[in-house]
């Protein structure tokens, strides 16, 4: 315990770099967003029937990740609630991390969680729910507002069917009427919907494009002004950090490398806030969104990353579609579960390449028919580390490589 005494002591008598550090959290919402002024006045433009008691049109935002899709909507609704209320207009938003909450009952679940309802542990048949959601909103909003961050993962995982009883329920409320926001960064995202869903959205579209470094420069200014102390993060840390990010476009990447070179600073011992500290900070950042993104995929997702790693650290020879799934079967046949279509392992592919996990190339054989090449991205010792953290994963893990891809 003297160590940890020591380490504690050492922390309290030392002076940090930051002065907040909340202003470098992914959850702080600053009243201004560099370089966003477009896309807010779009989405206030669409919203702003509200304060005229008319419902806004469904909307859908598309744009890659980090380029501020999900701050633009927090800081309209939140500068919208405030009119609202101020006008007399009763107003409700319900926002859903779909990465999070990725089945229709979960979200419809934190829906009504979201406007003060309380749904027992054992759970309500979904008419029930939405029958309370209906009686709640009736009672008491004018207008509610549900902001679905990340849709693609509920779709994708669990199907349209909320979206569309959402869209429905207009047709049955008196008093209140319902909008949707749809953010996402998957702009085939629309080809996922049934038809049924697409005809009764009728939405408007706002893009967000990638940031470029200047953007990104005077966006982690802004953050580094507020968290920092006065002198102790360099100029040239600060351009760093945004020429990295800038190759990405992504706000958010950029602002956690701020944040993690400080950490690095602080436990460093270091008084200023230098460029090998936000090199430091990438390797670090880059990690930790890895390690982040595996640890939320779909569990066929993970076993077929799985098998795709096994092949990856022992195959000598390119690793085909068909041998994906040849191995990618034997897994779920052993914990039980039946085979998958090849079209479905493809579109499996396809997601784990958006994420930029694999990529792959399709080769030609003439007559003999085309396949895809799939390779790593990553290092396979990092998915082996995330994943057979699992027990399950890595006694599978281990029985893959003795039984079905050694030599």
């Amino acid at each position: 315990m003297s160590v940890l005494d020591e380490l504690f002591e050492q922390a309290l008598s030392k002076k940090s770099v930051f002065r907040d550090k909340k202003y470098l959290s992914v959850d702080y919402i600053p009243d201004e967003l560099p370089h966003r002024e477009e896309e807010i006045l779009r989405l206030a433009n669409i919203l702003v029937s509200i304060l005229r008691d008319s419902r806004p049109s469904n909307i859908f935002e598309y744009g890659p990740v980090g380029t501020g899709k999900t701050a633009v909507t927090k800081l309209v609704l939140k500068k919208l609630s405030e009119k609202a209320e101020k006008a007399g207009i009763r107003f409700r938003y319900a926002y859903i991390n779909c990465r999070f909450f990725r089945t229709n009952y979960r979200a419809l679940v934190k829906v009504a969680m979201e406007l003060g309802l309380r749904i027992p542990r054992t759970g309500l048949p979904v008419d029930v729910i939405l029958s309370l959601i209906t009686r709640k909103l009736e009672e008491n909003y004018r207008f509610l507002l549900v902001v679905f961050d990340e849709i693609d993962w509920l779709v994708k995982y669990s199907g349209d069917d909320i979206l569309y009883q959402f869209t429905r329920l207009n047709s049955e409320l008196n008093k209140s009427e319902i909008s949707l926001i749809g953010i996402t960064n998957d702009t085939r995202f629309r080809e996922y919907l049934d038809a049924r869903v697409l005809s009764s959205l009728s939405e408007e579209t706002v893009v967000f494009q990638p940031y470029n470094q200047e953007q990104l420069y005077d966006i982690l200014l802004q953050r580094a002004r507020l968290a920092f102390r006065e002198g102790v993060i360099d100029d040239e840390a600060i351009r760093y950090a945004a020429a990295i990010a800038a190759r990405d476009g992504d706000a958010r990447r950029a602002i956690d490398l701020l944040r993690v070179a400080g950490e690095i600073a602080d436990r460093s011992g270091d008084f200023k806030v230098t460029v090998d500290h936000v090199v430091q900070a990438s390797e670090e950042v880059e990690r930790n969104i890895i390690r982040e993104i595996i640890s939320i995929l779909p569990p066929n997702q993970q076993l077929l990353l799985l098998a795709i790693a096994g092949l990856s650290k022992l195959s000598r020879n390119k690793i085909t579609t068909g041998k994906v799934k040849h191995v990618f079967d034997w897994i779920l046949s052993q914990i039980g579960k039946q085979p998958i279509t090849l079209r479905r392992i493809n579109d499996y592919l396809a997601e784990l390449e958006t994420l930029g996990i694999i990529s792959s190339t399709i080769v030609s054989f003439g007559r003999h028919g085309r396949t895809r090449i799939i390779k790593l991205e990553i290092p396979v010792e990092i998915i082996e580390n995330i994943l057979t953290k699992d027990p399950l994963y890595s006694e599978l893990y281990s029985e893959l490589i003795r039984t079905i891809i050694s030599p």
